[in-house]
């Protein structure tokens, strides 16, 4: 296992769990600047609903290959939410603009009747 430094700062989070009252907010990433990138979306009509989503990727080293780990929780609709997790696909480059991802999964299950929900999109530039 090889260390890989990291640099960044801790802030007071809002949280009322007692175990997590910090979160780390990472800027660099083995000596590269991270960044993270926008996403939101609508999920598959099923049930009757859908729902929407949006939040932020998690930090990820720029100028080199990578993906991006993603969690949020979608609206409450039809009396639920569901949560949305995974990992993006590799960067795909725009040129002179950047990059996007793209991801896909499945929600959490929920609601009154059991069920999932599909969603895919594209991250920001």
């Amino acid at each position: 296992m090889s260390n890989v430094p990291v640099t960044g700062f801790m802030y007071h989070s809002s949280s009322d769990d007692p175990l997590h009252s910090h979160n780390m907010y990472i800027t660099t990433w083995d000596g590269k600047p991270v960044h993270i990138h926008h996403f939101r979306g609508e999920t598959s009509f099923d049930v009757g609903h859908n729902h929407h989503y949006a939040g932020k990727t998690e930090p990820a080293p720029s100028g080199v290959q990578h993906t991006h780990n993603y969690f949020t929780f979608t609206s409450f609709d039809a009396g639920h939410k569901h949560v949305i997790r995974g990992v993006t696909g590799p960067a795909i480059h725009i040129p002179d603009r950047g990059h996007y991802h793209e991801f896909s999964g499945v929600t959490s299950v929920d609601g009154d009747i059991s069920h999932t929900h599909r969603y895919s999109g594209k991250t920001s530039v």
